[in-house]
């Protein structure tokens, strides 16, 4: 008899110390996690801080919700608040990814072209065939998203007319279907082909920002490589050779290459 009364006392202990264990984790648990629910922002919060000119706050709640998810809106809202906030580099950086993701936003290209008037190296892009041009503007009009749209829209319109040019028997209709048939192909491979060249854009940035206020361009990757020019901050390059780690081959739009340091800059 006193063997089982040892017996239950001794579980009765060890489910104790069991629930005090499990009690604890809980409690950890809650403690650890409610920090993270308190900072939850949602963007309301942080455009109604931008509205109270809060622009550090909103800066904060903006960068909180991009680490949530992207998008053109964000990184146009974020930039808006690095410009009131005299960070014109930052704003740039911002206003750029926003162009990545919606190079058809013309609100995004007028702050832009505002920030860059603000820094100190004004580079004159090089001329170009106006063929190039236009081509570029047009794959601009949308992003990656509405150009994958349309060329499936434009598909299913392109099987529709080929069925109403092999199954009717009015030679106006065979006319409206097979020449119908021949647009919306030729407008399938062009969307699929600007959507794939946005898509690629954004996987495969190029484009950077200088970050220092000023660098100096060099013939090689050397610290004591040939000085060729100085660049200062906000000033956009593209990275043409980025094989090694430290140092980056760009190119500025008027055509100048040279070689400058990794740190110096932030690819967009």
């Amino acid at each position: 008899m006193r063997m089982i009364c040892a017996m239950k006392y001794k579980w009765s202990i060890v489910t104790v110390r069991w629930l005090m264990v499990i009690g604890l984790s809980f409690v950890i648990c809650h403690l650890s996690f409610s920090p993270l629910r308190a900072q939850n922002v949602t963007k309301a919060e942080a455009d109604s801080a931008y509205a109270r000119q809060q622009y550090q706050q909103a800066i904060r709640d903006y960068e909180a919700l991009l680490t949530e998810g992207v998008s053109a809106e964000l990184y146009y809202n974020l930039g808006n608040a690095y410009y009131r906030s005299e960070n014109i580099t930052r704003a740039i950086i911002n206003y750029e990814r926003a162009l990545l993701l919606s190079p058809g936003d013309g609100d995004i290209r007028h702050n832009l072209r505002i920030a860059r008037q603000k820094t100190v190296d004004k580079v004159v892009p090089s001329s170009e065939f106006f063929v190039v041009t236009w081509y570029r503007a047009l794959s601009n009009l949308m992003g990656v998203d509405s150009w994958g749209w349309m060329a499936l829209v434009t598909l299913a319109l392109g099987l529709l007319l080929m069925l109403l040019y092999l199954f009717s028997s009015r030679v106006a209709l065979q006319k409206v279907g097979f020449f119908g048939t021949v647009v919306m192909v030729a407008l399938f491979l062009l969307s699929s082909l600007f959507a794939y060249q946005q898509k690629r854009m954004l996987s495969h940035r190029t484009g950077a920002i200088i970050t220092q206020s000023a660098v100096t361009v060099k013939s090689t990757p050397a610290a004591n490589g040939t000085e060729l020019f100085v660049l200062h901050e906000g000033t956009r390059v593209d990275i043409i050779d980025d094989t090694m780690k430290d140092w980056k081959e760009v190119r500025l739009p008027d055509g100048k290459e040279g070689w400058m340091e990794t740190k110096a800059m932030e690819v967009i």
